[in-house]
């Protein structure tokens, strides 16, 4: 009970956007990497380029390349796509080598550095852009790909709600949705959603398994989803087994 002329604490929860915010709130500085916060932290981790890092190499997800080569992802030419979570932009350079229109988003102003050094030595253009997934200005048209390397198993459990929206937003009908994330028993926490909001940590990234990426992207079209395939590191794929791989699609109708 507050005292007479102590001024009670605002009811601001009013909205949705205002319960995820209070929920992200929830979490450490260090553990937030999903939104503006933690872009500090990506700057840190991607300052230090000669790091023992897989995903640092200039090489794209084996997954996404043979996925365009078997006819399993059918892009037309000239193609609008998107990357969510682009780091040092691996993906986005091959995907705009292909002659595509790239659009990739990164919270981290350093990885988009590296990627921007990179995409001139490839001689491609891609539009990068600095900001969280869930806060950037969208364009109008959608894309006939988003891909996702990564970015989707740094989210809290209540952020699916935001992805699906941002999916639903920005995916074409017909268009397609690529992933690639942490593998239950392989990489990952695979603590109960309920832990880690009593922990207020995502202990370096949410697990998943093959029915749960089913269940949450089931109101698309499952093309594959699998184990990614091991690459060495003096190939010219990146291909880490404990990762999850898998391409879905839109239908014709957006609903």
């Amino acid at each position: 009970m507050h005292s007479e002329g102590e001024l009670r604490p605002a009811r601001t929860v009013l909205t949705l956007e205002d319960l995820l915010g209070l929920l992200d709130g929830l979490f450490e500085p260090d553990a937030d990497r999903w939104t503006r916060r933690g872009a500090d932290w990506w700057d840190r981790f991607y300052d230090q380029r000669d790091r023992s890092v897989p995903f640092f190499r200039a090489a794209p997800d084996e997954s996404l390349v043979e996925w365009n080569a078997c006819g399993q992802l059918q892009l037309p030419a000239g193609a609008r796509v998107l990357e969510l979570g682009c780091g040092p932009g691996r993906n986005a350079i091959w995907l705009a080598e292909q002659g595509h229109q790239v659009d990739a988003l990164d919270l981290s102003r350093e990885a988009l550095r590296w990627a921007a050094e990179r995409a001139e030595q490839a001689g491609v253009r891609v539009n990068f852009r600095n900001g969280s997934i869930f806060d950037w200005e969208m364009p109008q048209a959608p894309y006939d790909l988003v891909y996702d390397s990564g970015c989707f198993h740094h989210l809290p459990p209540h952020r699916r709600l935001s992805y699906r929206t941002l999916l639903e937003r920005t995916v074409a009908p017909r268009g397609f949705f690529g992933l690639t994330c942490f593998a239950a028993g392989a990489m990952g926490s695979e603590e109960s959603d309920a832990d880690f909001y009593r922990t207020g940590r995502l202990s370096g990234g949410l697990a998943y398994s093959d029915e749960d990426l089913r269940a949450i992207f089931g109101w698309l079209e499952t093309v594959e989803v699998r184990r990614m395939r091991e690459s060495a590191a003096d190939q010219a794929l990146f291909g880490e087994s404990f990762l999850w791989v898998g391409l879905f699609r839109r239908g014709v109708n957006p609903d």
